[in-house]
């Protein structure tokens, strides 16, 4: 039985965010490259970006936006963290899935596990304060990741700590401590976490897909969001 196999098996949608939100508070959201390009929205700049995302859920009365698994983006473009000289080599394609709410938004622990690092991100662009958890299921190894969080909440936890599923292990940061975007949760489902420590990568190359797609299975399988 594979990861991918022991995820599905999962009867209930897993909550990361807002505790007290019903899922009928979820809208999808496109914020791939093609999508904001026909439509001029500005995705070098995270204030614009802000702006987009609360009036779309503004617009249909939501709460948390989400999205993006594979979803090739433009917004990546500003910082020379994802960049390349060859095009093919440019990290623009998303490996996780994002939920967009307000900074100070509770942020749960997907399952059981221990803590397996965590790290303030810094670069511009990047995870800012970040949480990786260690996992066990069905004799599986695996982790979850936890971008764009609060500073404070990397003064909770110490490597090795336990951890239930759905408790609280941060909230949302602001932009101005989460890498510079509006706030969100960045989450991501890894089997090798290789020599990671507190980061690992979250945007891939076309030139990387197969591999990362294969080691990042899409969140959905166990968030099963696709459905509202």
């Amino acid at each position: 039985m594979t990861l991918i196999d022991v995820l599905k098996n999962q009867s209930d949608p897993v909550k990361l965010i807002a505790p007290h939100l019903s899922f009928d508070f979820y809208k999808k959201i496109n914020l791939s490259e093609s999508y904001l390009n026909i439509n001029s929205i500005d995705s070098n700049s995270s204030r614009k970006l802000a702006i987009h995302i609360n009036d779309f859920l503004d617009l249909h009365n939501k709460k948390i936006a989400y999205g993006g698994y594979l979803e090739k983006r433009s917004l990546y473009k500003r910082s020379s963290h994802f960049g390349s000289v060859n095009k093919k080599n440019e990290r623009n394609i998303h490996l996780g899935i994002d939920l967009w709410s307000s900074a100070g938004t509770l942020v749960l622990a997907a399952f059981n596990g221990t803590i397996h690092s965590f790290k303030n991100n810094i670069n511009f662009g990047d995870y800012g304060p970040t949480i990786i958890l260690k996992h066990v299921l069905k004799g599986i190894e695996f982790y979850t990741l936890y971008g764009h969080l609060s500073k404070n909440d990397l003064n909770s936890f110490k490597v090795g700590d336990k951890i239930q599923a759905s408790s609280v292990i941060g909230s949302l940061g602001s932009m101005k401590e989460n890498g510079d975007y509006p706030p969100h949760l960045h989450f991501q489902i890894i089997l090798d976490i290789e020599n990671f420590y507190g980061d690992y990568p979250g945007v891939c190359s076309e030139n990387d897909l197969k591999y990362y797609s294969q080691n990042c299975p899409d969140p959905n399988l166990v968030l099963k969001l696709s459905s509202f």
